[in-house]
């Protein structure tokens, strides 16, 4: 009995080391909106693919400690709206320059992201917590 109980409390540490191993950060900041197009407020193309986006599409632009020099390039996060609750996913398609203005900890959104955690655009900032999707 007792080989069976200590079987049970290795197999029980295991599953927590792994547990925690593949725990998620989350990561607080706030939300600004962020314009996409040519000519608009994000300024030049995107800096994960040289290109400009629409609006409508699920896209953010990370401030420079997590856009990780790249590294979260078209990746997905999952952000929530500390709001209401909501919740959605985007894709990183941009740095928010830290060293030109971007405040750290903002994750610089698209209109579509607003609409699709309920937000009105016309607040400008909104606080979130994200994860790496």
């Amino acid at each position: 009995m007792a080989i069976t109980n200590l079987g049970f409390a290795a197999m029980l540490v295991i599953l927590l080391q792994v547990s925690t191993l593949c725990a998620v950060a989350q990561h607080h900041g706030v939300m600004t909106l962020n314009g996409f197009e040519k000519g608009q407020d994000g300024g030049g193309p995107s800096e994960c693919d040289g290109k400009y986006h629409s609006n409508k599409e699920m896209i953010v632009a990370l401030s420079t400690r997590w856009y990780g020099g790249g590294r979260r390039c078209q990746k997905m996060i999952r952000i929530t709206s500390e709001q209401n609750g909501r919740t959605a996913q985007a894709k990183v398609v941009d740095e928010c320059d830290s060293s030109n203005g971007c405040k750290d900890s903002i994750v610089d959104a698209s209109a579509a992201v607003w609409k699709a955690l309920g937000l009105n655009t016309d607040i400008g900032e909104a606080p979130v917590t994200w994860t790496d999707a």
